[in-house]
């Protein structure tokens, strides 16, 4: 199976998708994550040059450690339009990479990029078997399954977990995957919150205050997904990463998406 994540900026797929994504791959599927933007503006002190390419090299890193693959476009931060030149990139990134399953933000979302990113990808829902847009990549015969992380806004209509996947077995590689996105697990988050100070210097404290400082984030969003895991799983599944269907795109047939998300 082809999997392919698309979030807005460098660290958002890992972090509502990751630990499915190690999943997937341990299981012998190919998945990429997309990031729409550079994330060239998620930074207090650096310049968008300077972090363009750390953070790149952070996602590389990441994806490394993940398994994954990894492709971030060339997007400005907090500069993302849903526009047809953007629609047609993804067309042809999902084509050329025999998309089976897409998974995005959802439409509703406090950041303009995660909107759009959203916009974006589903807009592509049936387009990527059209044959005569984007000729020069060949179309899909089959439309991809496609699905939203999770976010926990209310309006116009709150989250609500079609599928769900325990990631216990995978959080260990997660976090690892976290900790290698220093510039902004440890230094532009952690200054947004107004935790800087409370950050370790670089050494072996920093990884167990990444697991403290994110834990509770992750708990939390992974509640919302707690009654769609398996009987089997949903008492003891402590970390948790549920997906939303999106009406766009290939419907599955029942109880398709408890067979191909990974059991963890």
């Amino acid at each position: 199976m082809n999997a392919v994540f698309i979030g807005a900026h460098p660290d958002d797929c890992e972090v509502f998708g990751g630990a499915t994504a190690v999943l997937w791959a341990r299981a012998g599927h190919r998945v990429l994550f997309v990031s729409m933007t550079n994330g060239n503006k998620g930074h207090h002190a650096l310049g968008p040059d300077e972090l363009e390419a750390r953070r790149r090299a952070e996602a590389e890193r990441s994806a490394r450690i993940a398994g994954v693959h990894s492709l971030i476009l060339d997007y400005p931060d907090g500069e993302l339009e849903p526009t047809l030149e953007a629609r047609k990139r993804v067309i042809r990134i999902l084509r050329e990479w025999q998309a089976d399953i897409v998974l995005t933000h959802r439409p509703n979302d406090y950041h303009p990029d995660h909107r759009y990113t959203s916009e974006i990808v589903r807009d592509t829902a049936f387009s990527v078997t059209t044959p005569l847009l984007c000729p020069d990549a060949p179309a899909l015969r089959a439309n991809p399954l496609f699905l939203h992380m999770v976010d926990r806004f209310q309006k116009p209509a709150p989250f609500c977990a079609d599928v769900a996947v325990d990631a216990d077995a995978a959080m260990d590689v997660k976090f690892a995957m976290l900790d290698a996105m220093e510039s902004q697990f440890y230094e532009w988050l952690p200054w947004l919150d107004g935790l800087l100070d409370e950050v370790p210097p670089p050494g072996p404290d920093r990884l167990p205050w990444l697991r403290r400082a994110w834990s509770p984030f992750l708990e939390a969003h992974g509640e919302l997904g707690r009654a769609a895991l398996p009987d089997s799983r949903r008492s003891s599944a402590r970390y948790i990463e549920p997906f939303e269907l999106c009406e766009y795109g290939r419907q599955p047939e029942p109880g398709e998406l408890q067979r191909i998300f990974p059991e963890g």
